[in-house]
């Protein structure tokens, strides 16, 4: 079994941490440590794009760390342990870290599988490229956003028009990316476990309400009227496109998978406030 920890950049919590599970676990279990927090704990640094050959990956930090380990994890079961922030991804205390993981070790020697429940991730991709698939958001926006900037956009489910308008962009997001970026822009909480993404119009001149969609739906947004506009995948994953120009979003074959326990929604969100 491989195990891949990926602990918060600039965290020597977060690192120590990794190094402290990395020792409790057997040593016929190979542990992968992401390059930086190695480099802080004197471990051997692994390159967290390589992990989706492991076997579970252990996320220690916040959401954005999450996001980070998701990317290189692919459909590879992740724990996440909270070192403090929302937590929406980040099941797993701090003091419970050790042996929430070692469980998990347990589990797989025993039965060949991790623990975990699939979370639907957003594929954007255009005429001759495709992003990695997104577990919070994919963003069609213009080069700028502001009075004045944006792009034409017209956006369509199924083939059919939904709106049509001039915005700084187009939003769409999973439940599991409700609560971040989408939320700031106006559009709703979902409850994890809802078949649904959700298309969220960003400062749009004649604006339509955010629309829930069903994951096995299509999105279209055909972009104009500016130099150019930028797709991004949770924020870090980015191609600039030439307008005129359409982008297809829809749900990736391969789910993200979440291991551990899950987390109280409704007490995460209480720490938006």
């Amino acid at each position: 079994m491989r195990v891949g920890i990926v602990a918060q950049r600039g965290n020597a919590r977060a690192a120590y941490l990794a190094a402290d599970i990395a020792d409790a676990l057997p040593e016929t279990v190979e542990v992968w440590v992401d390059e930086e927090s190695a480099e802080a704990a004197g471990l051997e640094g692994h390159e967290v794009s390589a992990f989706s050959t492991c076997d579970l990956v252990v996320s220690i930090g916040g959401d954005g760390t999450f996001l980070f380990a998701a990317r290189g994890a692919g459909s590879v079961p992740i724990l996440g342990v909270n070192l403090g922030e929302v937590g929406f991804l980040n099941a797993v205390a701090p003091e419970d870290a050790v042996a929430a993981v070692k469980q998990e070790v347990e589990r797989y020697l025993e039965t060949g599988a991790v623990r975990s429940r699939d979370v639907p991730r957003i594929e954007a991709s255009g005429a001759d490229w495709v992003l990695t698939p997104a577990l919070n958001e994919v963003v069609v926006q213009g080069p700028q956003r502001g009075h004045g900037q944006g792009v034409s956009v017209e956006v369509r489910v199924d083939g059919s028009l939904y709106t049509a308008s001039h915005a700084d962009g187009v939003l769409v997001s999973t439940p599991t990316g409700s609560t971040a970026y989408n939320l700031s822009e106006g559009g709703p909480l979902v409850q994890p476990g809802v078949h649904g993404f959700v298309v969220t119009g960003m400062c749009a001149e004649d604006a339509m309400p955010p629309l829930v969609t069903r994951t096995d739906s299509e999105v279209t947004v055909r972009v104009d009227d500016a130099d150019h506009a930028v797709v991004s995948s949770d924020g870090s994953n980015t191609r600039e496109i030439e307008t005129p120009s359409e982008v297809t979003l829809r749900e990736a074959d391969e789910p993200a998978r979440v291991a551990g326990p899950a987390s109280d929604f409704f007490q995460a969100l209480g720490k938006l406030e």
